[in-house]
């Protein structure tokens, strides 16, 4: 189990930050293994699901009760495209993440990453996977940036 802990917690540094596995991953997780390869397939807290690790590429995809730890106490956190206030209704019901709304944009974000969106007031809209790099969310007005996973309110 250390093992395994210490390899989501060097996961999440990789992916949103130093130390962020440290606070995102608490000794009482519930580590799930893919039955076909034993493998880490997702990882659990109270029974809720935290993250899932994509088999893919080995990182992760977040749900949005982990995004929501973030966005809360890990505010030096990478991964966050920030956006309009007046867009925030649209995203938070799953819509997906145009660059002509961005505001703000973490420097290193590449296409393909992980991202968590949220508005200019700090408040978690969605999670998703970028479309562009930084530099073309940037540069692009017109386009799909952020293909949005899960947005806040999709369950109500």
């Amino acid at each position: 189990m250390k093992k395994q802990l210490d390899r989501l917690c060097s996961i999440a540094d990789y992916q949103f930050g130093k130390n962020v596995g440290k606070k995102l991953f608490p000794e009482n997780i519930a580590i799930e293994l893919s039955k076909r390869t034993g493998r880490i397939r997702f990882v659990n807290l109270n029974g809720e699901r935290l993250v899932t690790l994509r088999p893919t590429d080995g990182l992760f995809s977040l749900s949005i009760k982990a995004a929501k730890y973030l966005v809360e106490n890990v505010p030096d956190a990478k991964g966050f495209i920030t956006l309009q206030n007046d867009v925030s209704t649209y995203i938070a019901a799953g819509g997906d993440v145009f660059a002509v709304h961005v505001v703000k944009v973490d420097d290193e974000i590449r296409a393909k990453d992980e991202v968590i969106i949220i508005d200019e007031n700090r408040q978690l809209l969605a999670v998703g996977r970028a479309i562009l790099s930084t530099p073309e969310i940037r540069a692009f007005k017109t386009g799909v940036a952020v293909k949005v996973r899960h947005g806040v309110d999709e369950e109500k």
